[in-house]
């Protein structure tokens, strides 16, 4: 299993030189792939498919539990929606990869290179999670008069409350043949989906984000101000 501290060189295909396109560098000309043409967008920015949607509003950096089954179940792109194609890519934290899975869907290697332009935890503009879960003010979480409809369970952000003021996770790009497509369950819930399976061949790896971590450094200078005693 590659790991952000020991990745072992993932397999090359000689004739597929095909890779994630994500720069280090931020455009300077927004680009929209052509996939997302048609997609809604709000300021400019596509809506991806996956986000939380309710009352004609949109709330980006949240994920549609039941949209997210779908995309899982159907291999579809959380940003446009789209069928996956040969080639998937994923952007992994070290922490997916110590759990063997990746909870979000996967993208089009084009719409991981337009999220990585604007999402601010992909392209490092928020150097730490939100303090307050986006659902507590935004007019997309505020409970509908619909009867039947699950508006005010399906904008709860479990994982918030660990995330919560922590410094941004680093972020890697892995590119994946669809023949390795594995969706992962959890232990003795066939039906409870955990994410894609990270247990598998993997074609690229590429950073996509690096987060300072000032603390980290001063004890390493500090471990080798002490070997070197």
């Amino acid at each position: 299993m590659p790991s952000s501290d020991n990745e072992p060189a993932p397999s090359e295909q000689p004739n597929n030189p095909a890779r994630c396109p994500v720069s280090n560098e931020r455009s300077e000309a927004p680009f929209i792939p052509s996939r997302c043409a048609s997609r809604p967008r709000v300021g400019g920015l596509v809506i991806p498919w996956v986000s939380y949607q309710h009352g004609e509003h949109a709330m980006f950096g949240t994920v549609d539990p039941i949209k997210a089954r779908r995309a899982l179940t159907h291999r579809l792109c959380q940003i446009c929606g789209e069928q996956l194609d040969e080639r998937f890519c994923l952007a992994v934290r070290p922490m997916d990869v110590r759990i063997g899975y990746a909870p979000e869907p996967a993208l089009h290697p084009e719409c991981l290179a337009y999220s990585k332009q604007h999402c601010p935890m992909l392209n490092g503009t928020a150097p730490t999670y939100r303090t307050t879960p986006v659902a507590t003010t935004h007019p997309a979480a505020r409970p509908c008069d619909e009867p039947g409809c699950p508006c005010p369970k399906v904008a709860t952000d479990e994982g918030h409350s660990v995330r919560s003021g922590r410094p941004a996770d680093d972020f890697d790009a892995w590119m994946i043949d669809i023949s390795n497509y594995r969706i992962k369950s959890a232990a003795g819930r066939p039906g409870v989906l955990l994410g894609v399976d990270l247990d598998v061949p993997v074609l690229r790896i590429r950073p996509i984000r690096r987060t300072p971590r000032p603390e980290l450094d001063q004890l390493r200078s500090l471990m080798n101000a002490v070997l070197d005693l």
